[in-house]
């Protein structure tokens, strides 16, 4: 096991009727932004539940952030925080929401020339943001409890992330009734994400980090449990809980301590989802056999105790074909064709990015442009 250092600062308040506990945890003498996506919060009674909880403050709203959120939509609110002096951000949604109100707690505070520097450099340059919390509503990326945030720039179809401790929400409340109304091929999303979560941490290469490893399972055999069930049945609160627990632990930074990572399905991903559109998890579904392939030497060891642990399956192939299977039955495609891309050309093009960046991802550092370019073709 690698040394590592563990960092988490973020309260989490889990369970029925908690947002109500935001009153105690946030400024009543400073402005605050509230922001969300396209209004299902007014329409399942969380909206109300917030704006209970915040009476007697300065709030300024700011709604309407994407799916993948927008770099120049949150440019727009950077505004509004600006002109209104905001200092604490309020994040009421799913993961875009969350990584939006990131960002703009960054840029509203960075000092540089151009905030889009925070995504070209991953972060490097943040060392400061304005205090965030969130009431969480789709369990799915984790980003409630780390300080990680994926943005979209539509103006050039490139999709970044940064990492910044100063990110971290303060606090995150987590009710599972609050995500009893969510579409199914949302639900559907969470799980797989936070299942490709784990993997990019959990399946490289052993380390001798026995701990590490059963608790990456644990999530992966609980995520397998209670996930389709939270799909047949919406209103079970304890699978909902339990999913929703899964996806805050899948990428809080705990079982990522001390052990290598991957990555590299997610990096490809977002190229797919910025120059073609389908939803981040979905192009985490296509990419991530498709990177076990590749690396099927390197990755065999950690896939072998995976298919054992997890599936109960002796060879790799089987483990690869349980995964797809699974994925197939959340009613999650696994190729490119599903959503009419053109496997060859979106190689080239995401090839070609890679190169032009001279950037090279996985845990050993392998996956390339050339590589990239390979496993894409690989998922037609």
């Amino acid at each position: 096991m690698q040394n590592f250092v563990f960092k988490n600062p973020t309260e989490i308040i889990f369970g029925k009727g908690t947002i109500a506990q935001i009153d105690a945890r946030i400024p009543r003498d400073v402005p605050i932004l509230l922001t969300y996506g396209g209004g299902s919060i007014k329409r399942n009674g969380v909206y109300q539940q917030v704006r209970s909880a915040l009476d007697g403050r300065e709030v300024v709203e700011f709604a309407g952030i994407e799916p993948n959120p927008q770099y120049e939509t949150c440019l727009k609110a950077v505004d509004l925080v600006k002109s209104h002096q905001v200092q604490f951000l309020l994040a009421v949604g799913g993961g875009s929401v969350i990584d939006a109100a990131k960002f703009i707690a960054a840029a509203a505070w960075y000092d540089g020339p151009d905030s889009w520097d925070i995504l070209r450099t991953g972060g490097q340059n943040v060392k400061t943001a304005i205090p965030l919390g969130t009431v969480l509503t789709l369990p799915a990326t984790g980003t409630e409890s780390n300080g990680n945030s994926v943005i979209s720039r539509r103006a050039t179809a490139e999709k970044l992330h940064f990492y910044a401790d100063c990110a971290f929400p303060m606090f995150s409340v987590l009710d599972p009734e609050t995500t009893y109304t969510l579409p199914a091929k949302q639900v559907r999303n969470g799980i797989v994400d936070a299942f490709v979560h784990v993997m990019e941490q959990y399946l490289t290469f052993p380390t001798d980090a026995p701990l590490q490893d059963r608790l990456a399972e644990a999530i992966l055999a609980t995520l397998i449990e209670v996930g389709p069930r939270t799909l047949a049945q919406p209103r079970d609160y304890e699978s909902r809980a339990s999913l929703m627990w899964s996806a805050t632990l899948a990428l809080n930074t705990l079982i990522s301590c001390g052990v290598p990572q991957d990555w590299s399905t997610h990096m490809i991903g977002h190229e797919l989802t910025a120059l073609y559109g389908p939803a981040h998890a979905e192009t985490l579904a296509v990419v991530l056999p498709g990177v076990w392939a590749h690396q099927l030497a390197k990755k065999e060891a950690k896939l072998r105790q995976y298919g054992q642990r997890v599936w109960g399956v002796t060879t790799v192939e089987a483990a690869i074909g349980r995964t797809e299977e699974f994925f197939h039955s959340l009613d999650m495609p696994t190729l490119l064709s599903a959503y009419q891309i053109n496997a060859e050309e979106a190689a080239e093009v995401v090839g070609r990015r890679f190169t032009k960046r001279a950037v090279k991802f996985g845990e050993h550092e392998d996956i390339d442009g050339s590589a990239a370019a390979a496993i894409i073709r690989s998922r037609a």
